[in-house]
């Protein structure tokens, strides 16, 4: 899998010192700029545009985030509290499975409910309707765009999503949208290419529906992103059929955003010259080692002294990639990785016991710079038992 990592931006003149390591540092500027193109697509389309709080929950951006969206959307009970207590707006949930004993709150705190089956929505859209909020259904159009099969909700035998050849009248009659998230990190094309092969089979039933959601995975942000077309369509489809339209980015909001800074700890060689450093792909960016792919690195040249860079927990496959430097590097030396706003910072975790990085927030416009959160013993200890 690429990275989609653009240009570094301002983060070229950021002094990698003036923060703990391992750190996360986020440039609120550059995540303005990203909420003020997300805007400016739902004003020009009347899309309501809401920001996906599963790839992007720094919520001492809350204040920042609703100023230009209209919510955020959910994948369970607690990114609904989340939504609702800190950002406001419309909240829509999403999960592949609901608990009984979390629905009451999760209706509570939604505006909208989205089921993941038929079986889900017989079990639950009573209470859901009760409450007056709105029901959805996520379907699966069952044609894919995805790169990589392990993060292609439309893959052979996915369980994202209500096959469209499972739909009937006495399903449909019990929701007021469709809710249908089909991409990873990808251009308007695909979303086209998606709608072209599922509309003709949800034709029968589009006229009672409130709304259509066509869920995240759009790249909006990008520099090359079509924007005019994903405009262009959702006025069509909102024309055509009188529904509201819904997006749900969550790359997008944070894209190019945000950089980890680490430390070199330890230049060992074994074959290879190695570099063990205290950023750990396993703890800190998974999808290195998930997707897997090569994250792209502040200031790499493409050739120079070769290290092979890895963490320092245990597990053998803690191995983040080949990076080249046009100086040998030293012990203390630090570097950071691009593009890591997004997904990695929600997805840390402390196997190994290996410290969680600090959080910080840049402007880089003034350069004022807060230590947002730093992470100590206790929370370690405090997710064991």
């Amino acid at each position: 899998m690429e990275t989609q990592a653009g240009d570094a931006g301002a983060f070229r003149q950021f002094d990698l010192s003036r923060v703990p390591s391992p750190c996360f540092v986020v440039d609120e500027v550059a995540v303005e700029r990203n909420l003020a193109v997300l805007a400016q697509v739902g004003a020009a389309s009347g899309a309501h545009v809401l920001a996906a709080l599963k790839a992007f929950s720094m919520f001492e951006l809350a204040p920042l985030v609703g100023r230009y969206l209209g919510g955020t959307c959910a994948s369970g009970l607690f990114e609904a509290r989340l939504g609702r207590t800190a950002y406001g707006g419309e909240v829509a949930t999403f999960s592949a499975g609901y608990k009984a004993s979390e629905m009451a709150e999760i209706v509570r705190l939604s505006d909208h409910v989205i089921f993941n089956s038929p079986s889900q929505l017989a079990r639950f859209g009573d209470e859901v309707r009760a409450a007056r909020k709105s029901v959805g259904l996520r379907i699966n159009p069952g044609h894919s765009e995805g790169e990589v099969a392990k993060y292609d909700p439309c893959a052979p035998c996915s369980r994202l999503g209500t096959p469209v050849d499972q739909l009937n009248d006495a399903v449909m009659a019990q929701v007021d949208g469709l809710h249908m998230h089909t991409l990873c990190e990808q251009g308007f094309a695909p979303l086209q290419r998606t709608w072209d092969a599922v509309a003709p089979q949800l034709a029968p039933w589009m006229k009672g529906l409130k709304w259509l959601n066509f869920g995240g995975g759009h790249h909006i942000t990008r520099a090359d992103y079509d924007r005019e077309g994903l405009i262009a369509f959702l006025r069509a489809v909102r024309a055509a059929f009188g529904v509201e339209v819904y997006l749900e980015p969550g790359e997008a909001v944070a894209l190019d955003a945000g950089i980890l800074v680490g430390e070199v700890l330890d230049l060992p060689h074994n074959g290879v010259d190695l570099a063990i450093t205290d950023i750990s792909a396993t703890c800190h960016m998974p999808d290195v080692i998930e997707a897997p792919y090569r994250p792209a690195m502040l200031g790499e040249v493409s050739d120079g002294h070769r290290y092979r860079l890895g963490g320092p927990s245990c597990l053998a496959g803690d191995v983040i990639g080949d990076y080249h430097w046009s100086q040998p590097l030293q012990i203390g030396q630090r570097f950071a990785f691009l593009d890591q706003a997004h997904y990695s910072m929600v997805k840390t975790n402390t196997f190994n016991g290996v410290p969680l990085p600090s959080i910080v927030l840049w402007n880089s416009k003034t350069d004022a710079l807060r230590i947002i959160r730093e992470f100590g013993y206790d929370d370690f200890k405090d997710r064991l038992s």
